[in-house]
């Protein structure tokens, strides 16, 4: 079995360093030739990981189409953004399992990843998947614990279940893909939060408060889009958040703090130096609050926040004197 990996970023790389060992064969593609470049050349992705000398199996391929054509199973993990322009430079000359690995939703369209995958290529939604749950990069690529959640089709998921499954990298199956790209998409945009929080020195009560009302914002959007609130509490919803919202490692929690230091957008998203999904996830969380009418109020700051001048001091004031109500 041959498998495919396009985006040979942080987290791509590390899924195919991790995963090589369970096929023949692992094709990474990135848009970026000085990555390939470097793998090809030294075994090392500079740009992301630059202390792993990285599994032989992995072959670099500048020609995506080329890769697509070669591969059985494909992992996208690109930013969401751009996943819509990347696929329709290509096409499926077969049908194969495609695992979303990206955390998103398309601000035009309002779209989850799969739904883009599916659009794009013309694939039946059987052979669509999302992996989603608390996995740092960086922890991953070394081997250490994680576990994480494999939604779509049963069937079919039981046999990429252990295909992607290592001794120390845990898949869990679950049929609920909705609900699993929606935990995994909005938890940035509630790591934003906290992490603007943290930098204006709220404390712990406030991060802890952030995390249980961000969550029952993702229950919401989960329901919007026919998800079962359910899988918001597991690995791919509060695991994914609980880590992304605390963990120094966290992008979307590093660039919420540098604001909340007082850092201008792109002062912080200068000193983050990757793509920070949140940053434009919470655009479509917003376009989504105000077509479906539904009350987000850490989404709706954190987006006035970025994108609005609204100062971060502010935003706790506004967020604590709301109108008082029921918890649920």
């Amino acid at each position: 079995m041959i498998l495919g990996v396009i985006g040979g970023g942080s987290w791509g790389t590390a899924l195919s360093h991790t995963l090589a060992d369970n096929f023949s064969k692992v094709y990474l593609w990135d848009g970026d030739r000085s990555v390939l470049e470097d793998i090809k050349e030294l075994r090392i992705n500079r740009k992301y990981h630059p202390e792993v000398l990285l599994n032989q199996k992995i072959e670099p391929v500048e020609d995506l189409q080329e890769l697509i054509d070669r591969s059985e199973v494909l992992i996208v993990a690109i930013p969401t953004q751009f996943i819509r322009q990347t696929l329709r430079s290509v096409h499926l000359t077969s049908t194969k399992y495609i695992v979303s690995a990206s955390k998103g939703i398309e601000i035009d369209s309002l779209k989850l990843v799969s739904d883009i995958v599916i659009e794009v290529l013309g694939i039946s939604p059987d052979y669509v998947f999302a992996l989603s749950g608390p996995s740092f990069a960086k922890e991953v690529i070394r081997g250490l614990p994680t576990a994480i959640t494999l939604a779509g089709n049963f069937e079919h998921g039981k046999k990429l279940q252990y295909l992607l499954s290592r001794p120390a990298f845990r898949v869990y199956l679950s049929d609920d893909i909705v609900g699993v790209e929606v935990g995994g998409a909005i938890k940035n945009v509630i790591a934003i939060g906290c992490g603007i929080s943290d930098g204006l020195g709220m404390g712990n009560n406030a991060r802890a408060s952030l995390i249980t009302r961000g969550l029952y914002e993702i229950t919401k959007i989960a329901k919007v889009y026919g998800g079962n609130p359910q899988t918001v509490y597991g690995l791919s919803g509060l695991g994914d958040l609980v880590l992304t919202a605390t963990g120094e490692l966290s992008r979307n929690r590093t660039f919420g703090y540098l604001l909340g230091k007082g850092l201008s957008v792109e002062e912080a998203q200068d000193q983050v130096k990757q793509v920070i999904e949140g940053k434009s996830t919470v655009e479509a969380v917003y376009r989504m609050k105000n077509v479906y009418d539904i009350d987000l109020p850490i989404s709706e700051t954190v987006y006035k926040i970025i994108y609005q001048g609204l100062d971060p001091k502010d935003a706790v004031s506004y967020l604590m004197a709301r109108d008082l109500k029921t918890e649920f």
